[in-house]
């Protein structure tokens, strides 16, 4: 449902990684996460994604030079319902028999303010491709730092929801994507 857009929204933040003061060369994914919000009948519900791997170079000195890349396994959605888990990898949403990942590839970072970044990438969830661009922040914590975006993810660019759920009066469109990345300096 609504859970499919979190992952869309969690695959670009994930994707784009903000500088330090040395050169990052991964996520460290048990201290990561990416979670979601939507609203169904007017509630704000909250989800996320227990799998992801993340390929990721990202030097502070050079920001243009880095590269991320992001894999959201979206059968790990946690819609905090068995019912709501079960129904969103189905066709009508995420189809993930046909469409097992969300994916993120960044194309672009460049920093905009101190500790702070614009990331820009590509989106791909059951085979539609959208741009994105967003903020990064980042936190120095020495060898191990964080990195946290947030973003809007528009359900209907990725046909999730197809069928009765294509309208809007039971979820809504608009899906808000968080991502809180601990990425690690390269040795």
């Amino acid at each position: 449902m609504k859970y499919t857009h979190f992952a869309a929204l969690a695959a670009g933040l994930v994707l784009v990684t903000s500088s330090m003061a040395a050169p990052f060369q991964g996520v460290q994914l048990d201290k990561s996460s990416i979670t979601f919000r939507y609203k169904q009948m007017g509630v704000s519900m909250d989800g996320k994604f227990g799998k992801f791997a993340s390929a990721l170079s990202f030097d502070p000195a050079k920001p243009e030079q880095a590269s991320a890349t992001i894999d959201i396994d979206l059968a790990s959605i946690d819609t905090g319902s068995g019912e709501g888990d079960d129904e969103v990898v189905g066709k009508p949403w995420f189809h993930t028999a046909a469409f097992p990942k969300a994916v993120f590839v960044l194309k672009q970072m460049k920093a905009t303010a101190p500790n702070v970044y614009e990331a820009s990438g590509t989106l791909s969830i059951k085979g539609r491709a959208r741009e994105l661009k967003f903020p990064v922040k980042y936190v120095a914590q020495g060898a191990k730092s964080q990195l946290s975006a947030s973003f809007t993810l528009a359900r209907a660019d990725f046909a999730i929801g197809e069928g009765v759920w294509s309208k809007f009066d039971v979820i809504a469109n608009d899906v808000l994507v968080n991502f809180q990345l601990t990425v690690q300096a390269g040795k």
